[in-house]
């Protein structure tokens, strides 16, 4: 996908850190795009991530980069604190944006930038890599087409042995991918309603480092997640149960990522049982098939790119917008209010109405 007169979109990549490298060599093999520049404070590193024969720009100038007419869009893969200023400054000068979650820091900064985006017919999209996987878009047919049955729980972990923050506390840092898949899978008609969550900061290092939090939807059913940075062992594991089928995600299984169980558990109304069965059990269970579907293997990144250029070049919203980036910030300040509050649920704050429709 292309701009309107058919030459490539010129983007450029902020930031040369842990992530920065990842959309550079996506944005340079994504048709449609051209890798510009490659911005960050540390020349050197730019120069390094690029390598000596590339032609794409390193420089430590922002400013310069969003006043070159040849940059259409940016890729925002700085430190969380500063994605809302600098994805602003993009916007303000008129580029597409796509930034890495979180969105901002706040639901109110992130609101100023879709309004931003959208008021000026600018594409804002979030870098929710897991939306874009075989995998999590194969689990969204199956919930939004209606094939698990209506949906009664989620249960996802994400934990490892990992870096511990200063900026963010873990979950800041690994919830976000699990409520952008939840966000992804939940059909229109549901929401969220509130979070409770409850943290431990083990270390004693000042952040939250291991993290449970359920997240009540509007049809009661619960969304469970754990996060949690001082595993030994790395665990990426989904489960979606349906009142019909149970889909079972396992991120690190690279010969069966999605399983689905023909299996649940079904009640009776207790009027329509007789005397004898009535002081008996009212559930029953069903056993079915196990089907594994055949996914495709490719890079959620490289799609997820793709989809950038092209929803710039279709003028249309991207999957994972400004509007799911709020969302997702509105559970995650919910999260962190319950920290505060000892676990209690806190309800998730709702759009604000003019970014709400």
């Amino acid at each position: 996908m292309t701009t309107t007169n058919g030459t490539p979109i010129g983007i450029a990549v902020i930031g040369a850190g842990y992530w920065g490298p990842n959309l550079v060599r996506n944005a340079q093999v994504t048709p449609g795009l051209h890798l510009e520049y490659l911005c960050d404070l540390d020349v050197a590193r730019a120069r390094a991530v690029l390598g000596g024969y590339s032609t794409v720009r390193a420089t430590d100038d922002l400013d310069a980069v969003l006043s070159d007419p040849a940059v259409a869009a940016v890729a925002v893969a700085t430190p969380a604190a500063t994605h809302a200023g600098i994805a602003m400054a993009a916007l303000s000068a008129g580029k597409h944006v796509l930034v890495e979650k979180p969105l901002a820091a706040s639901l109110a900064d992130g609101a100023k930038l879709v309004r931003t985006a959208e008021d000026a017919g600018l594409v804002l999209m979030l870098d929710h890599t897991y939306c874009y996987t075989p995998a999590v878009s194969h689990l969204r047919g199956l919930v939004r087409g209606g094939e698990l049955g209506t949906l009664q729980y989620l249960d996802s972990v994400r934990i490892n042995l990992g870096l511990v923050q200063a900026d963010v506390d873990v979950v800041w840092d690994l919830a976000p991918h699990d409520l952008s898949i939840l966000d992804s899978l939940l059909p229109d008609d549901v929401t969220p309603v509130s979070v409770a969550a409850h943290g431990a900061d083990p270390l004693g290092c000042g952040q939250v480092c291991v993290a449970h939090l359920a997240v009540e939807l509007s049809t009661g059913a619960l969304a469970h997640i754990h996060v949690n940075w001082l595993s030994p062992t790395k665990v990426r594991t989904t489960i979606v149960g349906g009142s019909r089928r149970t889909a079972v995600w396992d991120d690190l299984n690279p010969t069966q990522r999605v399983a689905v169980y023909d299996r649940s558990i079904e009640t009776r109304d207790p009027a329509e049982l007789g005397v004898e069965a009535r002081n008996q059990t009212r559930v029953s269970y069903r056993i079915g098939d196990m089907v594994a579907p055949a996914l495709p293997e490719r890079e959620a990144l490289r799609t997820m790119m793709g989809e950038f250029a092209a929803a710039i070049g279709e003028g249309r919203a991207p999957l994972t917008d400004g509007r799911s980036g709020l969302r997702v910030l509105a559970m995650l300040e919910a999260a962190s209010a319950s920290l505060r509050r000892g676990g209690a649920a806190v309800p998730v704050e709702q759009l604000p109405a003019e970014v709400a429709a």
